[in-house]
C-alpha cells in the first residue's frame, strides 16, 4: 500500500517501487475511495489468459457497443432526459 498526494489538477504520481510507467488506467470510484488499475498496452492479449471465449473480437465488440447503447437509453430513461 502507498499514500499519494494528489495535486490541485488532480494528479497523483505513483511512487517508482510500484513499477507503473507511461500507461493507461481504469479509475473506479468506491465511495470515499477509488481503486486503480492499470492497463496493458494489448488488453485483449491479457484477458485471453482468464476471459477464455470462441467468439471473434468484432462480434464481441458489436455485443458491447449494443448493450452500452441499451445502458444509456435506460439510464437516460430513468432521469427523464428522454
Amino acid at each position: 500500500m502507498s499514500v499519494v498526494e494528489i495535486d490541485e489538477r488532480g494528479r497523483m504520481t505513483i511512487p517508482e517501487r510500484l513499477g507503473i510507467k507511461k500507461t493507461k488506467a481504469i479509475v473506479i470510484p468506491a465511495g470515499s475511495y477509488f481503486i486503480t488499475i492499470p492497463l496493458s498496452k494489448t488488453p485483449e492479449r491479457e484477458a485471453e489468459r482468464w476471459l477464455p471465449t470462441n467468439r471473434e473480437r468484432k462480434e464481441l465488440k458489436v455485443e458491447a457497443e449494443k448493450l452500452a447503447r441499451e445502458d444509456a437509453v435506460n439510464r437516460a430513461k430513468r432521469r427523464h432526459q428522454l
